[in-house]
């Protein structure tokens, strides 16, 4: 992907598939942090659909958003990520983020084959406190 540093700078919208209204849960509190970072924060998760957290309604799916999206933050288990394979592919996120503990390398590699860079098992929080602070 080349700078990782540079792509975190640089990008503005994060869509978090499996984003959560619970604080102590790191589908909520991990993208907090990066929407306090300025990012625009899009929540993907059908059980909460209609609700609003961060400012935005929650959406059923990444296809639901219909705008353009730099980043797609993961927080759903490894063995449901082929589930969402289809609307990922749809939205052509440029990076795809699975958080710590997510892991899939068949899902990872058909993103790649598709253009779209992958980052696996690690937590965007961090990641994003390490390079750009």
């Amino acid at each position: 992907m080349g700078n990782l540093h540079d792509f975190l700078v640089s990008a503005r919208t994060i869509a978090v598939l499996g984003a959560h209204p619970n604080p102590n849960k790191a589908a909520f509190y991990v993208p907090d942090y990066l929407g306090r970072k300025g990012y625009r924060l899009f929540p993907v998760n059908p059980v909460y659909a209609g609700q609003e957290l961060w400012g935005q309604t929650v959406v059923r799916k990444l296809t639901d958003l219909g705008e353009p999206i730099d980043i797609v933050d993961v927080f759903r288990r490894s063995e449901a990520l082929p589930d969402h394979l289809e609307e990922i592919l749809a939205a052509r996120p440029k990076l795809v983020w699975l958080q710590s503990g997510i892991l899939n390398d068949s899902f990872a590699e058909t993103l790649r084959q598709a253009g779209i860079q992958v980052v696996q098992n690690r937590c965007l929080m961090v990641v994003h406190r390490q390079l750009v602070g």
